[in-house]
C-alpha cells in the first residue's frame, strides 16, 4: 500500500466513523494487541485485508503511533508464522501526520488451506471469519464447508441407501434421455443404452449389483424426495410489515405460510407460482389490451429459484434446512444453505461466465432436464446471475443485493423503481453536464441509495468490463458528480458536491436515520447493527455511526461490555438515566 492509498484509506475510516469488513485498525502503541490472531484468521478465510496498527479508532481514527516500529514488525511476523498455513503480509512503515504507523496487507490463503487458523488453538478453537467490522470464530458446520473444499464436493453423488431405480419416475427419466439425444446429436454417447447414460450422468451408480439413485438422480426424478429428505423444500413466507417480527393491522403475523416439495423442478415451478399470486400486479393499457405486469419480472424470479436449489450445500449437516423465500411489503429475500462455493464472491457476481460449481453432477443434469415447454431448468454456462441482472434491469428495478453469510447466501431484491419521478427530477437538474445514459443510471443508483462501488456499476450495466467501468467513474468524478472515498478494492464513490441536490431522498437525511433508529429500537427491543441495517435498508457503517453518536448522547446503549464483537446488540436507554 502507497502512503497515499494510505492516508486516503484513513479518510474514508474518519467518513465512516468505523472500520470496515476488510479493515482493522489497533492503537498498538507499545505492543501488539492481545489475540491478534483473530483478525490474521478472519481476514486469510474471508478475501483478506488490511491491519493499521499505531490508530486509535475510539478517537476518531485519530493516528497515535507505535513507539517501536521494528518490534512490532517483528512480532506481528512471529505471529504470522503461528498461523496454519504461515501468512506472509506486505508489512510497511509509514510516516502519517508525524508518527510512524505499521501497515500489514494480510493475503487470503487459498480455498485448498482453508480455515486458516491459530496452530495453539487449533482448529476449532482457532478458526475466525469477517463479520460486518468484527471477528467470529467459525462455527463446526462452517469448518466442515471450509474443509469439503480442499477437493471436489460429491455430496450430490452420494448414493441413496434404499433405494432402486424403480423408486425413480420412468417418464420423467425417458423425457430426459430424449433431451440428451435430441439436443446433443454429435456427443459421444449417443448410442449408449439408457442404463450407460444413466450412469455418465450420475443418476444412478451400482451398490451391490443394484443400480441405486444418487442424491442428484433422487432429487430430480423421484415423485417425493423429501419421503427420504424431509428438510430439502422450499418455504415460501409473506410479511404483512417490512420487519418480520411486527404483526399486521388485523394482529396477523403471516399473510402467506407454504412449503413446496417434490421434485427440483417442483420446487421452483411450485414456487414461482406460490410468489406470482403473492405479489401486487400492475396494469399497463397499450390500445385496445392491457397487459399485468408483476412486482418482480418472472424471469429475475425463476433464475433466483434455479440458483437457491442448484447451488445450495446438500451436506448431510446442511440436509436439514430448505430454500427459504420471504416476501415483504417493499421487498423479496430469497435465501439458501451454503454461501459462494470456490473462487466466486460477492463482487464477482454478474461477471459473464463466471461459474464455480458446488454440485456439479446435479447441475450437469438440470443442463438438460425439461422443466417448461421448449425450455430446460438452467443451462450451466454462469449466466444466471447476469441473467437476474437484466431482467430486474429491463423492469427498471435496482440491482440485487448478494450477501455471503458464509453458512447461507441471500439475494435480496428491492420493488422500489430506480427511476422514479424524484430521481428522474433531480436527473433533469443535471441536464447542462454532459452523460451518457450509463452515467444517468450510476448517479441515479448513488441518488437512491448513498454510495456505489465498481460491482454496483457492474450489476446495473452487465455488458460493461471492468476498464470501460473505470473511466465512466473517473469522469464522473472529474465532472464533480462524484467523490471518490478510499482506494482500490475499499473505494466508493458518493455525489459529489456539483451533484448534491437541494433536497436529498428522506432516507439518506441524517436526522430521519436517527429517528428511525431511535423507532426500530423501541419496536424491536434489542439488535445488532447488522439486524438494524437489514430493517432500514441502509449500510451497517452508517448504522454504526449513528449508534456512536446516540450512545454519546446517552439515548441508546450495548448490551455488552464486548462494544468491539460482532454480536454486540444495542437497546433504548432508560428514561431516568438520560
Amino acid at each position: 500500500m502507497l502512503r497515499d492509498e494510505l492516508i486516503a484509506l484513513l479518510e474514508r475510516l474518519r467518513r465512516t466513523g468505523c472500520d470496515l469488513r476488510e479493515i482493522e485498525v489497533k492503537r498498538a502503541e507499545r505492543q501488539l494487541p492481545e489475540k491478534l490472531w483473530k483478525t490474521l484468521s478472519a481476514f486469510a478465510n474471508a478475501t483478506g485485508g488490511i491491519l493499521l496498527l499505531g490508530v486509535d479508532e475510539s478517537a476518531g481514527f485519530e493516528v497515535v503511533g507505535v513507539s517501536n516500529p521494528a518490534k512490532i514488525q517483528a512480532d506481528l511476523a512471529s505471529l504470522c508464522d503461528q498461523m496454519e498455513p504461515p501468512l506472509r503480509p506486505v508489512i510497511s512503515v509509514y510516516d502519517i501526520e508525524g508518527r510512524q504507523v505499521v501497515v500489514a496487507e494480510v493475503p487470503q490463503v487459498s480455498a485448498d488451506q482453508k480455515p486458516c487458523y491459530y496452530r495453539p488453538a487449533g482448529i476449532v478453537e482457532g478458526s475466525y471469519i469477517r463479520v460486518a467490522d468484527g471477528d467470529r470464530r467459525l462455527t463446526d458446520y462452517e469448518v466442515q464447508l471450509f474443509l469439503s473444499w480442499r477437493q471436489r464436493p460429491r455430496f450430490d453423488r452420494q448414493p441413496v441407501h434404499g433405494k432402486s431405480l424403480s423408486d425413480l419416475n420412468k417418464e420423467r427419466i425417458q423425457e430426459f434421455l430424449k433431451h440428451v439425444r435430441t439436443y446433443k446429436p454429435y456427443a459421444l454417447y449417443q448410442n449408449w443404452s439408457d442404463e450407460q447414460l444413466l450412469r455418465t450422468f450420475g443418476i444412478v451408480v451400482e451398490q451391490g449389483g443394484v443400480l441405486t439413485p444418487t442424491l442428484a438422480g433422487y432429487l430430480c426424478f423421484a415423485d417425493f424426495p423429501q419421503d427420504e429428505f424431509p428438510g430439502l423444500h422450499l418455504t415460501v413466507v409473506r410479511y404483512p410489515s417490512i420487519h418480520a417480527g411486527q404483526v399486521g393491522h388485523r394482529g396477523e403475523r403471516l399473510l402467506e405460510n407454504v412449503k413446496v416439495e417434490g421434485s427440483i423442478v417442483d420446487l421452483v415451478m411450485g414456487g414461482m407460482k406460490v410468489i406470482l399470486r403473492n405479489l401486487q400486479n400492475r396494469v399497463i393499457v397499450s390500445g385496445l389490451f392491457a397487459e399485468t405486469i408483476p412486482e418482480y419480472p418472472q424471469e429475475f424470479l425463476r433464475e433466483v429459484l434455479v440458483n437457491a436449489v442448484a447451488h445450495r450445500d446438500y451436506s448431510a449437516q446442511a440436509q436439514g434446512t430448505p430454500v427459504q423465500v420471504r416476501l415483504f411489503p417493499d421487498r423479496i429475500e430469497v435465501e439458501n444453505p451454503g454461501g459462494l462455493f470456490g473462487p466466486v464472491t460477492v463482487d464477482r457476481l454478474g461477471e459473464p461466465g463466471l461459474t464455480a460449481a458446488r454440485n456439479e453432477t446435479l447441475m450437469r443434469i438440470l443442463e438438460d432436464l425439461p422443466a417448461e415447454e421448449g425450455r430446460t431448468l438452467c443451462e450451466n454456462r454462469g449466466t444466471g446471475i447476469v441473467s437476474m441482472l437484466e431482467a430486474l434491469r429491463q423492469a427498471g428495478l435496482q440491482p440485487p443485493r448478494f450477501d455471503d453469510l458464509r453458512t447461507t447466501f441471500k439475494v435480496t431484491a428491492t420493488n422500489a423503481t430506480l427511476l422514479d419521478e424524484p430521481t428522474v427530477n433531480w436527473l433533469n437538474s443535471l441536464r447542462m453536464i454532459p452523460l451518457s445514459d450509463e452515467q444517468r443510471l450510476i448517479l441515479a443508483y448513488t441518488y437512491k441509495t448513498g454510495q456505489v462501488t465498481h460491482a454496483d456499476v457492474r450489476r446495473l450495466h452487465p455488458s460493461l468490463d471492468a476498464p470501460r467501468i473505470t473511466r465512466i467513474l473517473a469522469d464522473l468524478v472529474a465532472k464533480g458528480l462524484l467523490e471518490q472515498l478510499g482506494v482500490r478494492r475499499w473505494t466508493v464513490y458518493t455525489l459529489g458536491d456539483r451533484a448534491i441536490p437541494r433536497r436529498m431522498p428522506a432516507k439518506l437525511k441524517r436526522q430521519t436515520i436517527r429517528e428511525n433508529l431511535l423507532q426500530t429500537l423501541a419496536s424491536g427491543g434489542e439488535l445488532s447493527a447488522i439486524e438494524l441495517a437489514e430493517q432500514l435498508g441502509i449500510k451497517a457503517a452508517t448504522v454504526r455511526y449513528h449508534l456512536r453518536r446516540l450512545r454519546q448522547e446517552g439515548l441508546v446503549e450495548p448490551t455488552t461490555d464486548k462494544i468491539k464483537s460482532p454480536e454486540v446488540r444495542y437497546r433504548l436507554t432508560s428514561p431516568h438515566d438520560r
